[in-house]
């Protein structure tokens, strides 16, 4: 069904993230009432959401919660969102982004809300994909090459089975690789902007650290990520799972070139062992054409402008 939802109370579950930040400023466009949670470390200013701490994984608060705010609308950020970090850490990552997910989709399911729930998966879940399968559509198969990637799969099949055996209203996005200013240093782009600006300011030697720079990948900026979300909770097909991307699709190498020529700096390149993954996907790029179909949105931003902006962000903090 197409559902034109007008949105009065809105929930962002997982607000002081990257994503989430952006996602508040798009909100307040069209939310009357914004509640978005957060970890007790994080701290979100500059905006008019009531602001409540939530651990995902503690079951009897996210009831608690739901039963307080009961909203019309529910974005679901919340992730542990490193490919990295999830080897790493995988109890961590599937702890947070299934189980957490999973109390979610419980709370609603309890209450008995009427909440359209739009959860934040992965283009990671579609994995090795084959040449002839570039751009990746969402009927597309699933092959998920690391552990994020198979908690955001869980995730959307989790979502998927709460529609059909409840009746829920659950749209599932998988999004690409969304950049900008306020991201961890532990992504690509922040993470080489950041090693730039440091190099700058002389407070690191003039050699940048990289990990597989073959891989190619789809870089939309996070502020054309966040309208696309609002977009598809007002005009998406339940039941239906969009792909979001489709900004600059380019090899990592290209993605470093691009910032190092934001910089008048003479910097060496190295190869960190430690930055390489177990297994890595080759190539992960998105067809849109679900998204734009149903929503008329496409991204605004270009990639210079984005890398500029990122690295002007780095460079006022370090």
């Amino acid at each position: 069904m197409r559902g034109m939802v007008i949105i009065m109370r809105a929930l962002v579950i997982g607000a002081g993230g990257f994503a989430g930040h952006y996602l508040l400023e798009e909100l307040t466009k069209s939310s009357d009432e914004i509640y978005a949670t957060k970890l007790p470390n994080e701290t979100i200013t500059g905006t008019t959401a009531k602001i409540l701490d939530l651990d995902i994984t503690n079951v009897e608060a996210v009831f608690s919660l739901f039963e307080e705010i009961r909203p019309d609308c529910v974005y679901h950020l919340a992730a542990q969102s490193s490919a990295a970090l999830s080897w790493k850490k995988p109890q961590l990552t599937m702890n947070i982004n299934v189980i957490g997910a999973l109390n979610v989709l419980e709370a609603i399911r309890a209450l008995n809300l009427k909440s359209r729930v739009l959860l934040i998966g992965s283009g990671e879940e579609y994995g090795n994909v084959l040449p002839a399968e570039i751009p990746i559509k969402e009927s597309t198969m699933v092959r998920p090459a690391n552990i994020y990637a198979v908690s955001k799969l869980t995730q959307n099949l989790l979502g998927g089975l709460y529609l059909k055996a409840y009746g829920m209203d659950i749209i599932s996005v998988r999004a690409f690789n969304h950049i900008g200013p306020m991201q961890a240093d532990i992504f690509v782009a922040s993470d080489f902007c950041k090693q730039v600006a440091m190099i700058e300011k002389g407070r690191k030697e003039p050699v940048i650290s990289v990990g597989n720079l073959s891989a190619i990948r789809d870089f939309t900026d996070a502020r054309d990520v966040v309208k696309a979300y609002t977009l598809l909770m007002s005009k998406g097909i339940s039941g239906k799972t969009y792909n979001v991307g489709g900004g600059t699709v380019c090899k990592i190498s290209e993605l470093l070139d691009r910032i190092l020529k934001l910089s008048s700096a003479q910097i060496k390149v190295e190869i960190d062992q430690s930055r390489l993954r177990p297994i890595d996907t080759p190539e992960i790029s998105a067809d849109i054409s679900e998204l734009r179909k149903d929503t008329g949105w496409t991204p605004s931003k270009t990639l210079d402008e984005t890398l500029l902006d990122t690295l002007e962000y780095w460079r006022k903090l370090c």
